[in-house]
């Protein structure tokens, strides 16, 4: 029979009702995990699919716009009442807001850093919070806390139109080193993936400019756009046992992109 690396395990994504979101939220299924999917929008699609699969999907609907500290900490608790406990957190969602740096609003700037830098940071210090105070005691002797991020090419790079998605996303690569120096040694492991173009929804505008795809996939050795299943592959090995001694990275998924 085959082996399934998540059998027994919680895995939650945030973001699962489309894109790359749901695309880890399958890969997760497929792989014998119960997924917990937390999204603002409609999951009833992610969760079909996951349960075609076999697997158990539950749903949980929060605006990230709007996520204080407790309701973080009143969410993670929710889910481990219901599910019993966590066994990885991936914070995917995440928003992007495009206009020239002089001329960048206020609310979209602080939109951004909102949903794509605080939230994750909530989730992140909750879920962490709940391990440390009774979930590592009640967990196989073995088993570890994951943690996966969603960075970004411009975790690196300084991008054009997009302070605040810049700033998010190098302050998520931050995060991510951060929680690692303080729990690596509690048995958890906080670990970032930094995807390059991906075809989705959020950059189909992109695709289908034919002088900017065709400079875009110039510039990327593979000569492809990813997909979201690429993104999911990376996420899954980073959750996996097989990534235990890994801790604070940041991992490149980008076709090459950053070693042009």
């Amino acid at each position: 029979m085959e082996t399934k690396r998540f059998s027994n395990k919680v895995a939650i994504v945030t973001g699962a009702s489309r894109g790359i979101g749901q695309a880890i939220a399958l890969a997760f299924a497929r792989e014998g995990a119960h997924v917990v999917g937390v999204d603002i929008g409609n999951q009833s699609e992610t969760g079909a699919k996951a349960r075609e699969l076999g697997a158990k999907f539950n749903s949980y609907t929060e605006d990230f716009g709007k996520l204080t500290q407790k309701a973080a900490a009143d969410l993670i608790a929710k889910i481990v009442k219901d599910a019993g406990r966590v066994d990885v957190l991936v914070n995917n969602a995440g928003i992007i807001k495009r206009a020239p740096i002089v001329d960048h609003p206020e609310a979209d700037w602080n939109a951004v850093l909102q949903i794509n830098l605080t939230a994750p940071f909530f989730l992140s210090q909750a879920v962490a919070k709940w391990w440390l105070t009774g979930g590592r005691e009640k967990s196989p002797a073995d088993a570890r806390l994951k943690v996966v991020n969603i960075a970004s090419m411009l975790s690196f790079q300084g991008g054009i139109f997009v302070p605040g998605y810049t700033a998010s996303k190098s302050g998520i690569a931050g995060i991510t080193k951060a929680f690692a120096n303080e729990l690596a040694r509690e048995r958890v492991n906080f670990n970032a993936v930094a995807p390059g173009y991906i075809a989705t929804e959020n950059t189909k505008a992109l695709r289908e400019d034919p002088k900017r795809n065709q400079t875009i996939l110039d510039r990327i050795p593979e000569a492809r756009w990813g997909s979201p299943e690429d993104i999911a592959g990376a996420i899954l090995f980073l959750a996996s046992k097989d990534a235990d001694y890994m801790n604070g990275t940041i991992m490149n998924v980008d076709g090459g992109w950053l070693a042009r």
